[in-house]
């Protein structure tokens, strides 16, 4: 990318990160500190205003508590998707039970038919009602025919028990599924709770600043996220970006980007609110691709791409731990779901520490 190009990108994302005072949701870097201390009362009463230090201080706790809520709502969406799968499971699991009781219920009566014929023909041994049949052989025929019927009785008997057991495995498939689902269960309600936990001391650490400080901690989150930018753009990775959307890719970036303005909301998979890899997986659904719900297994499961070969749609992945994504959209910028009290923008690509990148479409 020239120079010019490249001073046009960093205006642009520049003017992104001041009008929407975009923020990380939270470096997985950032070390708690301790409580910043009430500011003491002026002899006038008023509060007198952070300074920029202490306001660096808050910036960082917000931030950590920010990326442990989007670490608490990624294992909180794979319990989701988990009991999803296993309530869907369970559910085949039963009428596999329901269709082997009532072909169990047929081979019995099938088998007892057969049982009750085998008796009505049953008595004198077989010399002697040969010896006393008036046509020989048609007792010989109908010989035949037992024989075969008791062919057809065992080959019955024989499903009858193949059926048993698969009813048997049925069952202890879905005890071992239900017990699964109530451990999703648990580890979901501990990872909402957590959640919770996380945004409510985040909120209340914001609630305390005044209007002003509010407004300067806002200007600190923009020249950071634009320094970050500035740094990743300067190493020169723009240089080598120069692929073209696969048409899976514009239309996932369509979807993505039509999303712009709609809030953040944890575990939330649209239409009216998403979190970050709510709206990454709808995007590419929409494409008519289905990926994994979370950040975690999209690192996981999707294939990695290096930086210089990404291309719009691919997924960016963020902080060690892949607690945040966003869809590259072009001109070094993704479109992403921040945190909770942000809405879906588009922000530098470098504003965050990249993991990697990830193409969800084979092409």
């Amino acid at each position: 990318m020239g120079t010019g190009k490249r001073t046009l990108t960093m205006a642009a994302i520049a003017l992104v990160c001041a009008v929407t005072v975009l923020g990380a949701p939270g470096a997985a870097h950032a070390s708690p500190s301790k409580p910043t201390p009430t500011p003491a009362p002026t002899p006038s009463g008023s509060p007198t205003p952070a300074a920029d230090k202490e306001l660096e201080e808050v910036r960082g706790k917000l931030e950590k508590l920010y990326h442990d809520a989007a670490v608490a709502t990624d294992a909180y969406n794979a319990a989701e998707e988990d009991t999803q799968k296993q309530s869907g499971q369970i559910v085949e699991l039963a009428r596999e039970i329901v269709k082997g009781q009532a072909k169990l219920a047929d081979l019995k009566d099938r088998a007892g038919a057969a049982a009750r014929a085998q008796y009505r023909g049953g008595g004198l041994p077989p010399e002697a009602r040969l010896w006393l049949s008036e046509n020989p052989q048609a007792y010989l025929d109908g010989a035949g025919r037992v024989r075969q019927g008791e062919h057809a009785t065992k080959g019955l008997l024989a499903e009858m028990t193949r059926t048993q057991e698969d009813l048997q495995q049925y069952a202890r498939d879905a005890s071992a599924q239900w017990k699964r689902l109530e451990a999703n269960r648990k580890d979901k309600a501990a990872a909402k709770k957590k959640v919770k936990k996380q945004i409510a001391a985040a909120e209340k650490l914001e609630s305390q600043l005044e209007k002003e400080e509010k407004e300067r901690l806002a200007k600190l989150e923009a020249a950071a996220a634009a320094k970050a930018q500035t740094a990743w753009l300067d190493s020169g990775v723009l240089d080598e970006i120069n692929t073209k959307a696969s048409e899976q890719g514009r239309k996932a970036v369509r979807f993505a980007t039509a999303q712009i303005g709609k809030p953040y909301e944890w575990g939330a998979e649209g239409p009216k609110t998403y979190d970050c890899s709510g709206l990454t997986s709808q995007a590419w659904a929409a494409a008519g691709n289905g990926i994994p719900r979370t950040s975690q297994e999209q690192w996981k499961q999707l294939r990695h791409i290096d930086v210089k070969d990404m291309r719009p749609g691919d997924l960016v992945i963020y902080f060690d731990d892949a607690s945040h994504v966003g869809m590259y959209v072009g001109d070094g910028a993704i479109v992403h779901a921040p945190r909770p009290g942000r809405t879906v923008t588009i922000t530098g690509a470098g504003t965050m520490p990249i993991l990697g990148v990830v193409r969800p479409d084979a092409g």
